[in-house]
């Protein structure tokens, strides 16, 4: 059994402990509190050291599953030597965490929401570690909930989550970019929907290079423009200006 300790209860964490809880090798022992001052008001109501210091339960693997920004402070308030401890960031590096502890990263590539079920199963899980017995107790813990595990480098793990921006946050805001169009034109958004699977299914055999289509890769200026034209917010009609003209270099030799 894997003794887990999870470090904040935001959207990544409460996901983690959902599937961590319906797994028979892991065992979620402890959940702590990493807002505000949570998080030492929770060290000091745990038991303490003989020496004074305050202590949180012992586990196999401690889980910082908290925001970017407050992996390196939250880690650094545990205080805890010679211990796994693992965050779940895509773009930050494992040195982020302390040099007392044995570091690592367990990155689920996906994007949570809160009140959304998602199948763990299907989920690919990015795991690194400095020592090679931390790595296979990593492995061990992905594999009990995921049927994808890979381990990946820092340098990697930056570079996917950069990837993943894009066809994940940029790609929403896209559809909600389109969504206010058809918002202002009394069209529902439910008419672009199964152009948008269709879209999603295409990649399972064909390349993106191979996939795209529309005015922007053919050079249909005409088209183009009247779409500018019909673009009244400013941002949007940048966006879709840059974003053309990123077709149109990608494609300009085969034109």
């Amino acid at each position: 059994m894997i003794k887990v300790t999870l470090i904040g209860t935001g959207t990544v964490s409460t996901h983690l402990k959902e599937v961590f809880t319906k797994t028979d090798s892991v065992e979620v022992i402890q959940i702590i509190p990493s807002r505000g001052d949570a998080l030492s008001k929770a060290l000091k109501m745990s038991p303490r050291h003989d020496k004074g210091e305050h202590k949180i339960e012992q586990s196999d693997i401690y889980i910082i599953a908290v925001s970017d920004d407050a992996i390196k402070s939250v880690s650094e308030q545990l205080n805890k030597s010679n211990v796994l401890m693992v965050h779940t960031s895509g773009s930050v590096s494992i040195d982020a965490l302390p040099s007392a502890v044995r570091k690592g990263v367990f990155y689920p590539l996906q994007t949570f929401s809160k009140g959304r079920k998602v199948d763990f199963k299907t989920i690919p899980i990015c795991i690194e570690a400095e020592k090679k017995g931390d790595l296979e107790l990593l492995l061990k813990l992905a594999e009990s909930i995921s049927e994808s595990v890979y381990e990946i480098s820092s340098e990697q793990r930056k570079s996917l989550h950069l990837a993943a921006v894009f066809v994940n946050n940029f790609t929403n805001h896209i559809y909600q970019i389109g969504n206010e169009i058809c918002k202002e034109n009394d069209v529902p958004f439910d008419i672009l929907k199964p152009l948008i699977m269709e879209t999603l299914q295409k990649l399972d055999t064909l390349s993106p290079l191979d996939a795209q289509t529309g005015p922007a890769k053919r050079s249909d200026q005409q088209t183009i423009q009247r779409h500018l034209e019909q673009l009244k917010n400013k941002t949007h009609k940048e966006v879709y200006q840059i974003l053309t003209k990123s077709i149109k270099e990608t494609y300009a030799e085969k034109l």
